[in-house]
């Protein structure tokens, strides 16, 4: 049964993973003896994350080059082509392959809400574009770039490991990897206020049902893609929205609550169980999905 569920060995690039929830699951996956590659804007925050985790893994860097359950930061924008094609570049230089694509990038702007002082006709055309931007474009580009080194069309160039060449598109279908979108409980139902991200969201479910036969059709089945949609976990983003500077709940917070079964919000380890799931085989034959980690808030009514 480990072995079913087991990731030992994998190679798991994490976009989005310097955040509460990102952070979380590089730490998961580096004591399941995974080689993650952290994707962040912010190098230093990702190489101290970096640090972190592969100190406590017992295993120390050799050279600088995190390597066999360990980590390995690497700068990225996501929604900047060049930038992801680069790390995808240092990844395979390092690994030669990718074995699990995690899209955690997303976030909100106060300018794509519509908050109760307000109605849709302030919302700011511009930050819901930058939204839009972030959350669907920050899962299409990786996804893109990702997704052909898991067919085998790698990048060219020079150098030693640069030249990873492989099988043209849809010869041979020997595809092989998981991608796993992180989507949204906004996703499901138009959560009031959040008009930018739930539509991005909702847009992210859309592509990754589409994907799955894109992706297994023309590559093989050992290509899938499969989403998760948290509910309210408390995060950097949303702290400010459902706490006050006391710690206690704002009213928002208190409406998420009461209508959660649970009665609480979800704890970031929650998602690792799911995550760790569709990341293994035990989930080969699982493929344009979405699983709801929330609490039963999306099944509830009254």
């Amino acid at each position: 049964m480990n072995e079913l569920f087991g990731v030992a060995g994998k190679v798991v690039v994490i976009t989005g993973a310097t955040g509460v929830l990102g952070s979380v699951m590089v730490r998961h996956f580096v004591a399941e003896g995974a080689e993650v590659v952290i994707l962040g804007r912010n190098m230093e925050k990702a190489q101290a994350l970096a640090d972190e985790v592969n100190a406590r893994s017992g295993r120390p860097e050799q050279g600088g080059v995190a390597h066999g359950g360990e980590a390995l930061a690497v700068r990225c924008d996501v929604v900047d082509r060049q930038s992801v094609e680069e790390s995808c570049r240092i990844t395979m230089e390092r690994y030669g392959r990718v074995d699990v694509l995690i899209n955690g990038a997303g976030g909100n702007q106060p300018g794509a809400t519509v908050p109760p002082d307000k109605t849709i006709f302030d919302l700011d055309i511009e930050a819901m574009r930058g939204v839009v931007d972030l959350n669907l474009f920050g899962t299409v580009i990786p996804t893109m770039v990702y997704a052909r080194a898991m067919v085998g069309r790698a990048d060219s160039g020079s150098g030693a490991g640069q030249e990873r060449l492989g099988q043209a598109a849809g010869a041979g279908k020997k595809g092989q990897g998981s991608i796993i979108n992180i989507a949204s409980e906004s996703a499901l139902r138009p959560l009031t206020r959040v008009a930018g991200y739930g539509a991005a969201k909702a847009a992210v479910v859309n592509f990754t049902k589409y994907l799955c036969g894109e992706l297994a059709l023309k590559f093989g089945e050992g290509l899938r893609v499969n989403a998760i949609a948290p509910g309210f976990f408390l995060t950097e983003q949303n702290r400010a929205l459902l706490t006050n500077p006391d710690g206690s709940l704002t009213p928002r917070a208190e409406a998420i609550i009461a209508h959660t079964p649970f009665g609480r919000f979800g704890e970031p380890e929650e998602l690792l169980g799911t995550l760790q799931w569709l990341a293994s085989d035990a989930s080969r034959f699982v493929s344009g999905t979405l699983t709801v980690v929330d609490g039963g808030f999306d099944a509830f009514s009254i």
